[in-house]
C-alpha cells in the first residue's frame, strides 16, 4: 500500500513541475514578445524604450536555465529538452552579435537571432502544452 502511494505521489509530483515548467515557458514566451514590442516602440517613436528591452533581457534570460532544469529533471520528451537547450543557446549568441565588434559585422545576425529564438520558444509552449495536457496529435492539428 505504500508503494501505491509513493508511486501515486510521485506521479502528482511529477504533474505539478510540468505545469509549473509550461507555466514558465510561457512567461518566457511573453517576455519576447515584450522584447520585440519594446524594441519596435524604441526604433519607430521613442528611444527611451530602448533602456526598457534592455531590461528586460537581463531580466528574464536567467529563465531560460530555469526552464533548462527542468527540463533535464522532469521526463519530458526529446523535443522538448532539444528546444529547451536551445533558448541559452540562442540567448548567448544573441549577447555575442550585438556586443562583439568584428570586421564580419555579425551584429547584423541579431534580428534574425531574436526571432528564431521567438519561434523555438513558441514551439516549446506549444509542445508542452499537448504534453502536459495529454493532446494527441490528432487533437492538436484541428
Amino acid at each position: 500500500m505504500t508503494t501505491n502511494l509513493e508511486a501515486d505521489l510521485n506521479i502528482a509530483a511529477i504533474s505539478w513541475i510540468k505545469r509549473g515548467f509550461y507555466a514558465t515557458s510561457v512567461v518566457f514566451n511573453v517576455c519576447l514578445i515584450a522584447q520585440v514590442l519594446t524594441v519596435g516602440i524604441a526604433y519607430f517613436t521613442d528611444p527611451a524604450w530602448w533602456n526598457v528591452h534592455v531590461w528586460l533581457v537581463r531580466g528574464f534570460s536567467g529563465v531560460s536555465l530555469i526552464l533548462l532544469a527542468g527540463a533535464l529533471l522532469a521526463p519530458f520528451s526529446g523535443a522538448i529538452r532539444a528546444l529547451t537547450i536551445s533558448l541559452p543557446v540562442l540567448l548567448g549568441l544573441q549577447f555575442c552579435s550585438i556586443h562583439l565588434k568584428t570586421p564580419l559585422h555579425l551584429e547584423v545576425l541579431h534580428p534574425l537571432i531574436g526571432f528564431t529564438l521567438f519561434y523555438v520558444s513558441s514551439s516549446l509552449v506549444h509542445r508542452v502544452s499537448r504534453e502536459v495536457f495529454n493532446k494527441s496529435d490528432a487533437v492538436a492539428k484541428s
